[in-house]
């Protein structure tokens, strides 16, 4: 057979392999009840928050004849304290915090492998000084110092609540990565592409990387349902993004009075339910990846 025949032949049974791989996670996924369960709720309420932003619902205009109303008549998850509409700002809102959820989990990701990558691989004072850096950041819980930050900042909104999530944030990916590439920097096909003088960032970037990838998409997926909560918690506390942005957290900050908690359940329950079903679905859905996609698990 040419080498032509047996480079297409190679190609072919590599392709079979991959796809082969893929239909047996695929099936992996698919069985595990609970994972498939959070990504259809995961779906379902994306695609009605966006459906709803999309839609143009009005969730930011009081009407003072409905004031406190109670589900129904109308307004199925009936209307806050000055009279706006529930369901309006829940599925608005959910846009804000889904968003919040996301960026600030990939984008921090993103910063925490390009770091750990750096680290583990160079090793040495270079490692020393990134870790240095990320004990730093841990030597405080992360809520306590992104409220520090916020006081700090001394503005509430939402491009310094992403700013601040994002750089307190990076710290799990990072050591996660910074520990694969100091097991795997020291493999045959890494000393293999050192010896034909590849540049250190393909090393990097292109070879190592990859194989990395399968616990990054994990941390970043369950990152999503920190990063909500996170939000929920400060803009409860009142220090969140701005009260004109109806985040899920900030929907909830009217129910710190007690006679909304008392005789107004639906002003905290619809949202409270919407973050829990979101989280644990996000919770659910991280776990099935994780049994698919990292080999420890396997």
């Amino acid at each position: 057979m040419s080498k032509n025949g047996s480079a297409v032949s190679i190609k072919e049974q590599n392709k079979s392999a991959a796809s082969s791989l893929m239909k047996k996670n695929i099936r992996k996924f698919m069985n595990n009840k609970l994972a498939l369960l959070g990504l259809i709720v995961i779906v379902i309420m994306t695609i009605a928050c966006i459906a709803g932003a999309v839609a143009g619902v009005d969730y930011n205009t009081p009407n003072p004849t409905v004031l406190k109303q109670a589900p129904g008549n109308g307004h199925l998850f009936g209307t806050d304290t000055i009279g706006r509409d529930l369901l309006a700002r829940v599925l608005y809102g959910g846009c804000y915090s889904i968003f919040i959820g996301v960026f600030c989990s990939v984008l921090s990701s993103v910063i925490g492998a390009i770091l750990g990558a750096i680290a583990g691989y160079f090793g040495g004072k270079t490692d020393a000084f990134i870790i240095r850096i990320s004990e730093i950041f841990q030597a405080f819980p992360q809520l306590v110092l992104v409220m520090m930050l916020v006081a700090l900042m001394n503005k509430r909104g939402l491009g310094n609540l992403l700013f601040i999530f994002v750089i307190t944030g990076w710290m799990t990916t990072f050591r996660m990565v910074r520990n694969e590439f100091m097991s795997l920097k020291s493999e045959t096909y890494v000393k293999v592409c050192e010896a034909f003088g590849m540049s250190k960032n393909s090393i990097m970037f292109k070879q190592i990387l990859p194989n990395v990838m399968s616990p990054i998409i994990v941390s970043t997926t369950t990152n999503v349902a920190f990063f909500i909560l996170q939000e929920a918690a400060l803009s409860f506390i009142g220090l969140g993004v701005a009260d004109s942005t109806p985040t899920w957290g900030n929907i909830l900050n009217a129910a710190k009075s007690i006679s909304v908690v008392t005789d107004q359940w639906w002003i905290w329950l619809f949202p409270g339910l919407a973050i829990s079903l979101f989280v644990l679905a996000i919770n659910f859905f991280g776990d099935g990846l994780r049994d698919v996609l990292d080999p420890k698990q396997q």
